[in-house]
C-alpha cells in the first residue's frame, strides 16, 4: 500500500507552531525541511568527517505529513487548511501552501512506540500502555499513559517543566484549567495532587478519545476531569464553558505564538491570585510571553528553564 504525503510550504520560524498545529489534528510523523544552517552543537553531534552541503537559508520551510487511502483525506485536509488560517490570523506563516505526492508503506502511526518506554519524571513514573511496570520506590506516583494519535507522551521538555511546576503550586481541592490538554497527562497529574476538578480542552478531536482511555487506565473516571474540543482563543461556547473567574490553576504547554493570544483568555478563566503555568516556550520568544502574561494582569513568579525552552508561572493580581 502506498501512502499519500502531503506537504505543507511555511516559514521556518513558523516552522515549530505548523507542526504543533498538526500533532494537535492527530497528525504523527512530521518531517521538517528547511534551509537553517547546523549550530555548533549539531555539528559536534554529525559522526561524519565532512558535512554535507546545505542549501542556501531562503527562510521557506517545508512539513509534510502522511496519510494513507483509507482515511478520509478531504476531511483532514479540510482541518489542515482551516487550522493554517487560524494561524494566518494572528502570525506569519508564510504561503501555507499544501502540494501532495506518494510514497511506499511504512506504518508511521505505530513506528515512534519503539522508542517510547517508561520513563521517570522525578518521583513519577509514565508508563506506556504496552509496557508492564518497572519496580517501583515509596512515593512514586505510576501514571499509564498512551497518547494514541494526540499530543502528549511527557517526555518532551516542555511537558516534563508544565509537571514540575504543576508540582510546585497545585494543592488539593483546586479547580484546574488545561489548554491544548491532547492525552491529558497535565490533567491526570493535577488529579493525582488533589484537582477536585479539570477541564481539558483540545482543538483536536482525537484528544477526547485518548483522555477518556488514559482516564480508565488510571482509574481516574470519578476524579472529576471534564473534555471540552474548541479552541479557547476564538469559541464562545468554550469559553463559556471556562467560565470567568472559575479556576485556581491554569496550564497551557502550547508555544509562544498561541501563548501570546491565550494568556487574556486565560486570566479572565482563573481566580485572583490564581496560577498560570506556560510552557513550549522557545527561549528567544521568553521576551514576548513574559510582555503578553504581564499585559494580561498577570505577575511573573517563576521561570523554569530546560534545554532551549522555558516555562513561566505567574500570578493573577
Amino acid at each position: 500500500m502506498k501512502w499519500d504525503r502531503y506537504t505543507i510550504e511555511t516559514v521556518t520560524k513558523a516552522e515549530d507552531l505548523v507542526a504543533a498545529t498538526l500533532a494537535e489534528l492527530g497528525i504523527q510523523g512530521v518531517e521538517i525541511q528547511d534551509g537553517q544552517p547546523l549550530t555548533k552543537e549539531e555539528c559536534e553531534q554529525m559522526f561524519v568527517d565532512i558535512l554535507p552541503e546545505m542549501p542556501q537559508d531562503d527562510g521557506i520551510a517545508h512539513l509534510s505529513f502522511y496519510l494513507d487511502g483509507q482515511e478520509d483525506t478531504e476531511k483532514i485536509l479540510e482541518r489542515v487548511r482551516q487550522a493554517l488560517e487560524e494561524l494566518k490570523s494572528f502570525t506569519d506563516i508564510g504561503s501555507g501552501a499544501i502540494s501532495s505526492s506518494q510514497t511506499e508503506d511504512k506504518d508511521w502511526i505505530n513506528n515512534w512506540k519503539e522508542y517510547f518506554h517508561q520513563f521517570y519524571v522525578d518521583d513519577i513514573l509514565i508508563v506506556p500502555s504496552w509496557e508492564e511496570p518497572q519496580e517501583m520506590g515509596p512515593g512514586t506516583m505510576l501514571l499509564h499513559m498512551d497518547p494514541g494519535t494526540a499530543f502528549g507522551t511527557g517526555m518532551h521538555e516542555t511537558t516534563q517543566l508544565c509537571i514540575r511546576q504543576i508540582k510546585k503550586y497545585i494543592r488539593p481541592g483546586m479547580r484546574m484549567l488545561d489548554v491544548g490538554t491532547g492525552s491529558g497527562i497535565l490533567g491526570m497529574i493535577g488529579c493525582k495532587l488533589g484537582a477536585a476538578y479539570v477541564l481539558g480542552t483540545d482543538l483536536d478531536p482525537c484528544a477526547a478519545s485518548a483522555v477518556r482511555e488514559n482516564l480508565q487506565a488510571n482509574d481516574l473516571e470519578d476524579a472529576g476531569f471534564e473534555m471540552v474540543i474548541g479552541n479557547i482563543i476564538t469559541d464562545r461556547d468554550v469559553q463559556e464553558k471556562a467560565g470567568e473567574g472559575a479556576f485556581d490553576l491554569v496550564t497551557a504547554n502550547i508555544l509562544a505564538d498561541v501563548l501570546v493570544p491565550l494568556s487574556p483568555v486565560a486570566a479572565r478563566s482563573m481566580k485572583a491570585g490564581g496560577i498560570y503555568i506556560t510552557s513550549g516556550i522557545l527561549d528567544v520568544k521568553e521576551t514576548e510571553v513574559r510582555h503578553a502574561v504581564e499585559q494580561a494582569g498577570m505577575e511573573i513568579i517563576n521561570t523554569a528553564v530546560q534545554g532551549e525552552w522555558v516555562s513561566l508561572a505567574a500570578r493573577k493580581k
